[in-house]
């Protein structure tokens, strides 16, 4: 195997971007990332410990659920889930973040990157109100940078074409995968999957 281990290397495969993709980088978010943020209902934010272990979390609702407070702050609801917290936790610790927004039947992507805090300020979080339930806490994000990504990633996926998407029977539960994953449990997983149905149903708020 040829490792690549040195930016000498990696810069011999990659070039130094010039131009446009150099110059796309802002440091605020303006007219087409507000707008951007305003029609997304699905983002995944990445966050990291102090010791570099990184996390991945998935955070969805109705579009526009982030709010843009000004140039540089977004906030983002943190809503019921299964109190691993990992997000929360490696923010705790190391404030740095990225975040990618998704809009469903846009291959275009915006990517934001800042450092991230924890508010829990009561009117706050009554203002994200959704069903007559409040989010646990909002992610607070200064922005420090903010960029359009192209669409190649999803093109190449096929990520929003319909016959690209997989029937649902054809793809193992939740609960029969945890129940395979966690055999010293002897999880039933018709069971497991019962009560995801009914969180699904009745606790997403």
């Amino acid at each position: 195997m040829n490792d690549i281990t040195t930016l000498d290397q990696l810069r011999e495969m990659y070039p130094q971007p010039t131009g446009v993709v150099e110059l796309k980088s802002l440091t605020k978010l303006e007219k087409h990332c507000r707008n951007f943020i305003s029609q997304s209902p699905f983002l995944v934010i990445a966050t990291g410990d102090v010791d570099g272990r990184q996390d991945a979390s998935p955070k969805g609702d109705a579009p526009g659920f982030v709010r843009v407070v000004d140039d540089n702050t977004i906030l983002i609801p943190d809503r019921i889930g299964n109190n691993r917290a990992d997000s929360l936790v490696n923010i705790l610790s190391n404030p740095h973040v990225g975040v990618i927004f998704f809009i469903p039947g846009i291959g275009e992507t915006l990517r934001v990157n800042g450092r991230a805090s924890l508010v829990a300020d009561p009117a706050l979080l009554e203002s994200f109100t959704v069903q007559g339930k409040q989010p646990k806490l909002i992610i607070r994000v200064q922005v420090e940078e903010a960029y359009l990504h192209c669409a190649k990633a999803i093109i190449r996926s096929k990520l929003w074409q319909d016959d690209n998407k997989i029937d649902r029977k054809d793809f193992p539960t939740l609960g029969r995968m945890v129940a395979d994953q966690i055999e010293s449990m002897k999880i039933d997983a018709d069971e497991a999957d019962a009560r995801l149905e009914e969180s699904y149903r009745d606790r997403l708020y």
